[in-house]
């Protein structure tokens, strides 16, 4: 039997009155609304942070070193001008409409317009991210609705684009802001027009949302933003005409402005060509050829998502369009990127943040923190965001809003907790622990940029060459009254024995990183269940770890002067010169305390002896820790406390994994049934196949 829509809308209202009568039903849902309202706070007093530690890091700054690109504007007495040419130095690379418009700053004294244009940046960010939030596309809940403007204006003030801008005084948050507001808040195409118009004439690769504007329907728009960035730089042209003439003619449209093309920062498919050794006419032609390939599948791919009622993901896509086929796309005219965060993609509910966290980290992230320095990967992180770019414009098969699975994604199989020991463990049940193996991809990334930051803040845990011989003078003190001071005589012993020196220097640069990714693979691929677990207990050792490095830095036995260690590994180093040791200048050596060596080899060990069922294994996985704090103690890289130290920070992994989570153990879900396919969206089944643009709820990106 059918059951129409009628029937269905009065049965859904049914239950929810029903609902509204019970009163754990209306505690439930004040609990639920008093948690989105506490972290919607939470959120916009993030954001109130990041604009305040923009501002401060903006006046902190000496004059002459920020908001470099308006040095052009700036005289002999601090006070903005334009003398000669705008583009007599290579700082200004935008249009001569651009020009044009700052020209009245010139009156402006430098000190105010830098704050002024800080302020005034920061705005615009805001204003551009509650655009954002209110563009999504429909059906949105409650919960979306508020926390989208925060989340929205907190990333954007993270990306690159954003810090970029900042840190140079650009303009490039206008173009983005200007095509929002034309698609999404104008009323009338003739307004829309004008205001996409005008953001073309500030960055001539808007002009690609015309053809947007036109196969949409949307035909009045496209001819007034075509009229307007032609009366634009007819303006230009004539207030500016060598002006122009440089920038139209001579430059190519301002493709020899700014630094060289090849540079890391053209992250343009010419830029990509240069790096990549082609250059001359067969570089010009290959890049016309890709340039005229991407443009026409991903302007199809936008048409389509924009008929589909995701007109802020067909925006996101155009603007990855004009990054790749533009001359020159720097770093602060990728704003474009970040929004295609917008779109969902996979079937799975498990593989939804996949896509929006990818695109969060690249855009947030330096191309060397995602990827490590390897070889053939090297080609992808100098062009890790184009890569992201062209694949958001021509690839990511985002999800139609006509498909069951947008607002039904096939559910995650989740454990049910096991309660520990004591009453309040597990202390967060929400924490619910997946059964299936995490996506690849987010893992990688994710690994990835979780080594790269804990890198960077152990390199930066310095606390000075005295302060950290002082703390090993009473590390030596400890262990001589615990009768454990044995650093020297095995380090001696080994370096007598050739074979033993050998063995020990490899076995620590070698199996360190090895062992743990290994065990880690193979619980992915194995044991998916326990992967998590093991891999969040090795996190927060980690993370644990970081703060011993800044609360206790010691120097290792190979670097104390005057107590007879050999640096079997280093070799021999000059330790009564204040610049001993090339590697002091690459990374943090005086992180000894606690030792991660020891620390992640036990826990592979423990890893193993509970995972494996026989004993040999388990045996076997126990060598790896026995052989590291003979390796760390054996090199002088390590005191025998440190090991202790390593221990504790893992045990105390450990125990944070199963307060937090739980018990290892974890129970199937009351129903072993497969997930079922989840039915099609009410407004597919009641209208038919196709979503009315109309239909597409608050701001659901329907083309005004």
């Amino acid at each position: 039997m059918q059951v129409g829509c009628g029937d269905r809308w009065e049965g859904q209202r049914d239950v929810a009155n029903a609902e509204r009568g019970v009163p754990g039903g209306a505690v439930g849902a004040i609990g639920a609304g008093n948690r989105v309202a506490a972290a919607r706070i939470a959120l916009w007093a993030v954001v109130a942070a990041l604009g305040a530690r923009q501002i401060a890091m903006v006046l902190r700054t000496p004059p002459g070193e920020r908001l470099t690109d308006l040095e052009t504007w700036i005289g002999d007495r601090g006070v903005l001008h334009v003398a000669g040419s705008l583009y007599d130095t290579d700082r200004f690379i935008g249009t001569p409409f651009a020009g044009l418009v700052l020209k009245p700053l010139a009156r402006s004294a430098e000190q105010s317009l830098g704050v002024a244009w800080t302020f005034g940046t920061l705005l615009l960010v805001a204003v551009l991210g509650m655009v954002v939030a209110r563009a999504l596309p429909g059906p949105v809940s409650r919960r979306t609705a508020l926390l989208a403007a925060p989340v929205a204006i907190s990333l954007l003030m993270l990306s690159l684009p954003v810090r970029n801008t900042l840190h140079l005084g650009q303009t490039s948050v206008i173009p983005v802001l200007f095509v929002l507001l034309g698609c999404f808040q104008a009323r009338g195409e003739r307004s829309s027009g004008v205001l996409i118009g005008v953001a073309a004439a500030l960055q001539p690769t808007v002009l690609l949302f015309a053809p947007l504007l036109w196969l949409t329907g949307r035909r009045r728009a496209a001819l007034t933003t075509g009229a307007t960035f032609a009366a634009c730089s007819a303006l230009a042209w004539a207030a500016l005409p060598q002006d122009s003439w440089t920038y139209w003619v001579h430059h190519v449209a301002g493709a020899g402005l700014g630094a060289r093309p090849d540079s890391l920062a053209n992250q343009s498919l010419h830029g990509a060509l240069l790096r990549s050794g082609l250059e001359g006419p067969l570089e010009i032609a290959l890049f016309l050829l890709l340039g005229a390939a991407v443009a026409v599948l991903g302007l199809r791919r936008a048409v389509r998502y924009a008929r589909d009622g995701q007109l802020l993901l067909a925006v996101a896509l155009t603007g990855c369009v004009a990054v790749a086929v533009s001359p020159t796309a720097w770093q602060h005219q990728l704003l474009w990127v970040l929004l295609a965060v917008v779109g969902r993609v996979g079937k799975r509910a498990s593989d939804r943040l996949v896509w929006p966290a990818a695109v969060a980290l690249v855009m947030t992230l330096p191309g060397t923190m995602l990827l490590p320095n390897v070889g053939p990967l090297i080609p992808v992180r100098d062009n890790v965001l184009l890569v992201a770019a062209l694949a958001a414009a021509c690839a990511v098969p985002f999800v139609s809003r006509t498909s069951p699975y947008w607002l039904q994604p096939l559910p995650t199989d989740y454990a049910r907790p096991v309660a520990g020991r004591w009453r309040r463990v597990p202390l967060l049940p929400f924490w619910r622990r997946v059964l299936t193996r995490p996506n690849l991809l987010l893992e990688l990334l994710l690994i990835r940029a979780g080594y790269s930051a804990y890198s960077q803040v152990r390199t930066a845990a310095t606390g000075g060459r005295a302060t950290a011989e002082e703390n090993a003078r009473q590390i030596v003190s400890v262990e001589q009254f615990l009768h454990i001071d044995i650093e020297r005589w095995i380090n001696h012993a080994v370096v007598k024995t050739d074979g033993l020196e050998a063995f020990f220097n490899f076995y620590y640069s070698s199996f360190h990183f090895l062992v743990p990714l290994a065990i880690l693979g193979l619980l992915y691929v194995r044991r998916p269940a326990d992967y998590r677990w093991a891999r969040s207990s090795l996190g927060f050792a980690t993370v644990l770890a970081l703060a011993g490095f800044w609360l206790y830095p010691l120097a290792p036995p190979r670097l104390m002067p005057g107590l007879g260690y050999v640096d079997t590994i280093h070799g021999p180093q000059d330790l009564a010169s204040p610049e001993y040791g090339a590697l002091t200048a690459l990374t943090n050596q005086y992180a000894a305390m606690p030792s991660l060596h020891f620390g992640w080899s036990l826990w592979c060990g423990l890893v193993v002896l509970l995972i494996t069922p026989k004993l040999w294994m388990k045996l076997l996985g126990l060598l790896h820790p026995f052989f590291t704090v003979c390796a760390i103690v054996a090199t002088a890289n390590h005191w025998v406390l440190d090991a202790v130290g390593g221990a504790a920070v893992v045990m105390a992994g450990f125990g944070l994994t199963y307060v937090l989570a739980g018990p290892r153990e974890l129970l199937q879900p009351a129903s072993d049934a497969a997930p079922r396919e989840p039915s099609r969206p009410r407004a597919a089944m009641c209208a038919g196949s196709e979503i009315p643009a109309g239909r597409a709820g608050s701001g659901s990106g329907t083309p005004k």
